[in-house]
Parts: C-alpha cells; sequence; structure tokens
C-alpha cells in the first residue's frame, strides 16, 4: 500500500532528551493504528523513561515528580553507567526492548556520542571498569586534597576571637589602634647619629646610664612600661640637648621620674632620686631638670615604645609564659645597645620574639599570624636577630651585666640561663 507524501510520519527531534535523542513522531491523519497509546499515557512514559532512566535510574531513583537534567550528550561513559545500574524503572521494567516504532524505546533510537569525538575522555578505561577506575581515581583525588591541605593549612589565626566580651581587650579596634601606632611610630624614634653632636658624652655613656636603671627599675618594682619610656625619653632629650657628663644620671632619674608619673600609680618621691644617686644631685636640680626635660619634648610624653608591639607580638605567637621573660630579657639587652636605635620599636619587638622563638625551639617558628600582624618576614628580622643572638652571648660577660642579673633570679624564670640561638649567626644571610 502506497502511502502519499502527505501522510509520511514527521521526525519530530527533542531538545529535552538527553543526548539530543530522536522521538519518533506520530502519523496524522485517519490511518493512527489501532494499537497506539493516549497521549496521556506517552506524556508519562516519555518523563519515566527519558528523564528518569536517562539520569535518575543511575541512582536508583524513579520519581515521576522530579525534574528532567540539564542537557548532556549521552556519551559512552555515562551509557555504560547506566547499563550497569542494579535498579531499573518499576514501569519501563516490564517493558520489551524494541525498536519498533510503536514502542517509544530509549537506547536503540538515542545515537551514542563517543567521548573521543569531542576531545573528552580520551585517557578513560573501558566502559566495564568505569566504576572501579572513578572510585580510585576519586580516592586518589582526596589523598592528594589532603596532602596539599598539609602544605597549604596554616593559616592567619584570629587572635582577638576570645576577646570580644572583655572589655579592655578592645577587640573592636585593636587593629585600628596598632595600625595607628605603627604609623606613628616615627615619631618616637631619633636618630641613630645623634650621639655625634653631643661633646662631652657617648655611646659607651649613654649604655653604662641605661643599665644602670634597668636595675634600679628593678629594686623599686616598677612596671615594664615605665623602663621603656624611660629609655625613649633619654634618647629623645639627647637628641635635642647637649648634656655634660656629670649632668648624664640627672638626665637619667629625671626621665625615670617622669615616666613614673606617666604609667605607674605609686609615684617615687624625689628624695628617694635623690637618694638612690648617692645625693649626687639636690632636690632642686631634680625640679630643674625635669622643667627642661618637658618643655624640650614639648611635653609629649604619648609615644608607642617596643612594650606596645611586644604585648601584642606575644599574642600573635601564642606565647607561654617562658618564651614571654626570654623575649623581654633580649629586647631588654637591645636597649642598652645604642646600635639598636636605628631600628624602629615594632621591628626591634619582632626581632625579639622572633630570636626568642629560635632560642628555645631550635629553629626558626615565625608563623603567618606572627608575619601578620607584625608586618615582618621572617628574612626581614634575620639581620637583627644575629645581632639579638650577640648580645645574648655577651650578656653574662663584662661590665654592662644589668640585664643578665635581673633575668637570672627565679622571679624571671632564670631566663638568661638559656643558650643563644647560635644557629642564626651561622646561618648565610639571604641573598
Amino acid at each position: 500500500m502506497v502511502i502519499s507524501n502527505e501522510n509520511n510520519s514527521v521526525q519530530i527531534r527533542s531538545t529535552n532528551v538527553q543526548g539530543g535523542g530522536e522521538m519518533v513522531g506520530r502519523k496524522f491523519g485517519a490511518e493512527i493504528r489501532a494499537n497506539r497509546r493516549a497521549l496521556s499515557v506517552i506524556n508519562q512514559n516519555y518523563h519515566c523513561v527519558v528523564n528518569k532512566r536517562g539520569f535518575a535510574e543511575s541512582n536508583g531513583i524513579c520519581d515521576k515528580n522530579a525534574a528532567a537534567p540539564a542537557h548532556r550528550p549521552i556519551t559512552r561513559k555515562y551509557a555504560a553507567q547506566m547499563a550497569v545500574s542494579q535498579h531499573p524503572c518499576p514501569e519501563e521494567s516490564k517493558k520489551p526492548k524494541t525498536s519498533s516504532t510503536n514502542e517509544f524505546t530509549v537506547w536503540e533510537d538515542i545515537p551514542l556520542i563517543d567521548a573521543e569525538d569531542n576531545g573528552a575522555g580520551k585517557d578513560q578505561p573501558v566502559p566495564m571498569s568505569l566504576e572501579h577506575s572513578e572510585l580510585e581515581m576519586s580516592e586518589k583525588n582526596q589523598i592528594k586534597e589532603v596532602e596539599m591541605e598539609d602544605i597549604f593549612e596554616e593559616t592567619v589565626v584570629d587572635i582577638d576571637g576570645g576577646d570580644a566580651k572583655d572589655q579592655l581587650a578592645v577587640a573592636d579596634y585593636v587593629e585600628d589602634l596598632y595600625a595607628h601606632y605603627k604609623k606613628m611610630e616615627g615619631s618616637s624614634c631619633v636618630s641613630p647619629g645623634y650621639m655625634a653632636q653631643q661633646f662631652d658624652i657617648n655611646e659607651r655613656m649613654r649604655s653604662i646610664l641605661i643599665d644602670w636603671l634597668i636595675e634600679v627599675h628593678h629594686k623599686f618594682e616598677l612596671r615594664d612600661e615605665t623602663l621603656f619610656l624611660t629609655v625613649n625619653l633619654i634618647d629623645r632629650f639627647l637628641e635635642k640637648q647637649s648634656v655634660v657628663r656629670k649632668k648624664l644620671q640627672l638626665v637619667g632619674l629625671v626621665a625615670l621620674l617622669l615616666a613614673c608619673k606617666y604609667e605607674e600609680v605609686s609615684v617615687p618621691v624625689v628624695d628617694d632620686l635623690v637618694f638612690i644617686s648617692d645625693k649626687a644631685y639636690s632636690r632642686k636640680e631634680v625640679i630643674e631638670m625635669e622643667r627642661l626635660m618637658l618643655n624640650t619634648l614639648q611635653f609629649n610624653m604619648s609615644v608607642p615604645t617596643p612594650y606596645v608591639f611586644m604585648r601584642r607580638f606575644l599574642k600573635a605567637a601564642q606565647s607561654d609564659k617562658k618564651l614571654e621573660l626570654l623575649s623581654f630579657f633580649l629586647i631588654e639587652l637591645c636597649q642598652v645597645e645604642y646600635e639598636m636605635l636605628k631600628y624602629p620599636p615594632s621591628f626591634l619587638a619582632a626581632s625579639a620574639i622572633y630570636t626568642a622563638q629560635s632560642t628555645l625551639y631550635g629553629v626558626g617558628q615565625w608563623s603567618k599570624t606572627c608575619e601578620w600582624h607584625t608586618g615582618y618576614s621572617e628574612d626581614q628580622l634575620l639581620e637583627c636577630s644575629r645581632l639579638v643572638v650577640g648580645f645574648h652571648e655577651r650578656a653574662g660577660t663584662g661590665k654592662l651585666t644589668g640585664v643578665h642579673r635581673k633575668y637570672n633570679t627565679s622571679k624571671y624564670g632564670h631566663a638568661a640561663r638559656c643558650e643563644p640561638a647560635h644557629f642564626l649567626v651561622q646561618t648565610s644571610p639571604p641573598q
């Protein structure tokens, strides 16, 4: 029987079928076959067979209400995954597999697209071993990810996270506070060559004065802030005012008095300072020098000293008491040395802590957290740290042993007895 072209079946290529498979069209007109099913039945089968069989069946799911998957070509890999599925759709498991146009079929009407044609999957194994190979690749990728996490696991720690409820920690703006300190620390620095303009004193005399004041500070049991501010006041005053050597001790005593008035709750009286100077100066001389020093410094007492940076950087280093005491021992050694004036307070504090870590642990442990909060890398600190190690080696010898005696007591954990980090000196400087 010859059928005219008008009644020929129309092939409709569906854009909703995965892989661009073809859905056989239906004849229009009066010659509809008797065994054709209703359109509603075909639509139901269409959703279950195409959308589920091609997507959900591989996962053991056959839900008629599930959404259709995204467009994807049926590659050999994807076809093999669906072919080995152990959970066929219940409605379709009873249907015969046929390529007849009377039954809507899935696999025989959908052309397979070879992945190699698109340049993908060239190294894929044969379909029957896909599941095993993918499992092995997944395990290998997980091992690689774990190894990479071990390498790059170190991150910057939130050192203020536990202080949210502590009002004194000012966790809300502590970062802004220390950013301001870093910006203003230049105003507290002095020229490292200022001693050249002094005609009657030299660097050695300054070191003797600072070493003696550290012992006085210790005997009076004053706060750490007071010591660092005292040294700062002395250097800033000597930079602007020439002093004869017989008045140098008076400058140190007055600087200590001013620092006590600024930092301490209980301030030593003037008579106490006259007494510890073996009455070398009178009360009137002390008051006159105090007036001269304040006017020379223009009453500027609020400057960031190494102490404020020490507290912040020790917190970033997650230090214990031993590391803290050793760090302060090293930075007080730096206060005695005139040559360390070339470093800003924050850099000096970071170098002291890094040297203390190396001394205790035998290796540099400058973490990402320390680098973030200090703003200095390990390579930047090495040169200064070598100088600090040299001071540590000579701390117990010579005439300037005030710091060593102070930190060789049980109150300070015998921090001075730690063996210096010689390996830092032996390490070649970075190129």
